[in-house]
């Protein structure tokens, strides 16, 4: 019996996508003729742009880099030193020619020329002397000074990570952090377990709690306990330390069987199963529903339903580095478009959930010269490999994404923007953000690769209600991870009401009052604000509503690989 011609088609683009990480040939290809033309087409501006490039006049001296280039590290003093100094004149000349070459090319499509201007930048980053040991400096000198021994310790650190990649083993120094005993170990019991989570109930470590309690959702394309990491770090062990009630959802990993699952089932079984469980746990209060990245996304679009509903259990809303306008998604928009889509789609029908690991192809493009070419020349060059940190280990610990929810976001919420524009239904319903009256705390991040700030901060054009919005330091990870104590964190903060006038991004970054430190202290004072008196903490579960302690937190879900 023969296959049916879109299941052969789906077997083409699965074997393609095993050599791609999941990227899309045909969208790299329109790219690239789209531009291709339009530069044949204007031969005087090729002309002049190769011409300015061959002609350039060498620097003289040491020279100043620019702030914007593609490799900082040809910054370091070695650099100056001939012949690497001629080297690193080299590849900035060649930088900004290829600029020139692929910048602002009039007729291409917008979206075609970032991704042109974006594939430059990579190819470039691959061929930059930093990455070679003959060309870079530091890397020479090491080799001299060790008779080669940090080549062949490199060698080995190579070897060892090809044999963990292709027998699909989590990379090295991954198994000191194991959840439930390094991270993830705040104490609690699972309450209740769903086909898709798990909701953790924290206990409490004060003699006295906020009656409001508050419940955590993190984005279901991560392991929750990003917001529990170690004992120093964890956001969720932060906020029960400071008398907060606080339960978390801990997704599972889905896999095959899971292919039909969408946003509205996460809704169901996630987010209004968990605040099912804790009305009957913490009866007759209100409750501060926090959610991080696309949890936040998710978690608007619910807190919009019951709005429309008029359901009033939630007091406060808080979003973390989450986006709900998706026309300004940055960088991560060049992987979104309609033959992108198609191509994923088939991939994922054909095996029904989007690999960790396919994902990660897109998150490591982004940042290149941080996760690939850094780490060569350290682990590689220098035989020098960087000690695992919690971070890195979450960070490695995958999970996967249904077809039909990876599909409905992709296109619903990045390319459509339906949540921004009203047209995303929940029950058969469209649902508004614009229905919000509850206050709002938002945090992005400055150096957001997944959720620029600029975009998170779109929030204030689609809400008419109080949004205090925070501006922190670091990226879409480390600006979130941000303990009290942390060397060189700080924020900038300003409320907003609803009765006030929209404050534009550049304002609101010259009128926000800078502060030095976490903005977890903040966080914190802003939900005690808007909790009752402290009152004796609430017992773990409720067996007699059918919420019996089912184990020990962090659960089974998070162990599912």
């Amino acid at each position: 019996m023969s296959l049916p011609i879109d299941e052969l088609d789906r077997t083409f683009h699965a074997a393609i996508a095993q050599w791609t990480r999941g990227l899309s040939p045909a969208a790299l290809m329109l790219a690239w003729s789209d531009w291709a033309v339009h530069m044949a087409a204007q031969p005087v501006r090729s002309a002049e742009v190769t011409v300015a490039g061959l002609l350039r006049p060498p620097p003289h001296g040491p020279t100043t880099p620019d702030p914007t280039e593609l490799d900082r590290r040809l910054a370091h003093p070695a650099w100056a030193r001939w012949p690497f100094s001629m080297y690193r004149d080299a590849f900035r000349d060649v930088e900004q020619f290829v600029r020139n070459l692929t910048s602002d090319v009039p007729g291409v499509e917008r979206h075609h020329g970032e991704i042109v201007s974006f594939a430059a930048r990579q190819l470039l980053g691959m061929c930059s002397p930093a990455n070679f040991c003959a060309t870079n400096p530091v890397v020479s000198e090491r080799t001299r000074s060790t008779w080669g021994w940090n080549l062949v310790r490199g060698a080995l650190e190579w070897s060892e990570d090809f044999r963990r990649v292709v027998s699909d083993q989590p990379p090295q120094g991954v198994e000191a952090f194991v959840p439930g005993k390094d991270v993830a170990c705040s104490p609690g019991k699972v309450v209740l377990r769903t086909r898709l989570m798990e909701l953790i109930q924290y206990e409490p470590t004060t003699a006295t709690v906020h009656p409001e309690p508050i419940l955590v959702m993190s984005a279901w394309i991560m392991k929750y306990y990003i917001l529990d990491l170690s004992p120093d770090n964890s956001l969720i062990r932060y906020l029960v330390g400071q008398g907060h009630t606080v339960f978390a959802i801990s997704w599972k990993n889905p896999d095959a069987a899971d292919a039909d699952l969408g946003i509205e089932d996460y809704l169901r079984l996630g987010l209004m199963a968990s605040l099912e469980a804790i009305h009957a746990i913490v009866p007759r209060r209100r409750i501060h529903a926090l959610g991080y990245c696309l949890g936040g996304t998710l978690l608007a679009i619910g807190a919009a339903a019951l709005a429309r509903d008029g359901d009033d259990r939630l007091a406060t809303l808080t979003l973390l580095a989450a986006q709900t306008d998706f026309t300004e998604p940055g960088e991560l928009g060049l992987f979104i478009d309609q033959s992108q889509l198609s191509f994923l789609e088939d991939l994922m029908a054909r095996q029904g959930y989007l690999n960790a690991w396919q994902m990660a192809g897109a998150f490591h493009l982004l940042r290149a010269m941080d996760l690939i070419w850094t780490p060569w020349v350290q682990n590689y060059l220098l035989g020098e490999r960087a000690p695992m940190t919690d971070l890195m280990a979450w960070n490695a610990d995958g999970t996967r994404m249904p077809y039909r929810m990876h599909a409905d976001y992709l296109r619903r919420l990045f390319l459509e923007n339906d949540l921004a524009e009203g047209r995303f239904p929940v029950d058969g319903r469209p649902v508004s953000l614009g229905d919000l009256r509850l206050p709002i705390f938002a945090v992005g991040t400055r150096t957001d690769h997944v959720a620029p700030w600029r975009s998170v901060y779109k929030l204030n054009l689609l809400c008419n209600t109080d949004i205090r919005f925070v501006l922190t330091e670091g990226g879409h990870n480390a600006g979130i991870v941000s303990e009290p104590g942390h060397h060189g964190r700080s924020y900038r903060i300003h409320d907003r009401r609803h009765d006030h006038p929209y404050v534009p991004p550049d304002t609101y970054v010259a009128q926000a009052m800078r502060v030095e430190g976490s903005w977890w202290p903040a966080l914190d004072e802003w939900l005690s604000t808007h909790s009752s008196a402290r009152v004796k903490p609430p017992a773990m579960g409720h067996a007699k509503a059918g919420y019996l302690p089912l184990c020990d937190a962090p659960g089974q879900y998070v162990a599912m690989r």
